[in-house]
């Protein structure tokens, strides 16, 4: 998940259009998408609120700003806060992204989990903000591709997001035939299936027995008890303000097994006080450090 593109427009304040929208409207919008989400909203982002938002007030029939905050605010305005993330995100995400990570995931991690799978154990991995589900099903044709016998066995993908659209879609795991480009055509081939939709494809009966979806947010509580062998988060945590991406970072090292592996985006460094506890290992790949 990443946040629209930014703005042109300078500090919050009036932004000229049919609803009043004042800076203290900014203010709270920001405010509220900060502690639902833990997205940070730079000022200069006032005329792409207005803009993504004002379509919101034509269908709820609010006349202004000032309305819309009291209703995101209220008791009854939960489902509304979901749809207002939604409207100021965009999901962003493609099969095999970053390839190098399913290059060292295949290489570096899965063999000795091959190994230990094969022989009765346990095995699970992690796509922690998993969008519309192509993260953690290029996770599963990874693990595959290295133990065809995957579903069989205790592994499993936990795939995570905070927008139940996104986890509906990944469950649902039909997409469109430029949305599945990126899979070499013999994977492909292997573990997908022409869709009921004309021009789409579906994800195979193997892929979906290994990739389990929950809605989850970052910020929010994380009902796991069992730890991963590695954890996909990645270009999510860029949008967050510092404090909240050392407090991500730091409370992944508990839910991973030891030299556990941790991806991030390419724009992202773990910083903070998990640098004690992860060592890096390749690019935007880091290794929790074994205990001295």
């Amino acid at each position: 998940m990443t946040t629209a593109a930014d703005s042109r427009s300078g500090a919050a304040g009036l932004v000229e259009g049919e609803f009043p929208f004042t800076t203290e409207d900014f203010r709270k919008i920001a405010q509220i998408l900060h502690s639902y989400a833990g997205i940070a909203l730079a000022d200069g982002k006032a005329a792409l609120v207005y803009s993504r938002l004002a379509k919101r007030l034509r269908t709820l029939g609010l006349r202004s700003f000032r309305e819309y905050c009291a209703l995101i605010e209220g008791v009854e305005g939960v489902d509304e806060r979901q749809t207002m993330m939604a409207a100021l995100t965009t999901n962003v995400t493609r099969y095999f992204r970053e390839p190098h990570h399913f290059d060292h995931l295949r290489d570096v991690v899965l063999p000795p989990l091959v190994e230990r799978a094969r022989k009765g154990g346990r095995v699970r991995l992690w796509s922690a903000a998993c969008s519309n589900g192509q993260e953690p099903y290029s996770m599963a044709i990874t693990v595959l591709s290295a133990l065809p016998e995957a579903a069989n066995l205790d592994v499993k993908i936990l795939a995570t997001d905070i927008d139940p659209n996104m986890v509906a879609e990944g469950r649902a795991g039909i997409y469109r035939e430029e949305a599945v480009a990126p899979v070499p055509l013999d994977l492909r081939r292997r573990w997908f299936k022409k869709a009921p939709v004309e021009g789409a494809w579906e994800v195979a009966d193997e892929l979906r027995a290994l990739v389990s979806f929950r809605e989850l947010n970052l910020i929010g509580d994380w009902p796991m008890k069992g730890r991963f062998d590695a954890i996909f988060c990645r270009n999510v945590v860029i949008y967050f303000d510092e404090p909240t991406q050392e407090r991500i970072w730091s409370r992944f090292a508990p839910l991973l097994e030891p030299r556990g592996t941790l991806y991030i985006g390419h724009s992202e460094r773990v910083t903070g006080a998990a640098t004690s506890v992860f060592e890096t290992t390749g690019l935007t790949t880091y290794t929790l450090r074994s205990p001295r």
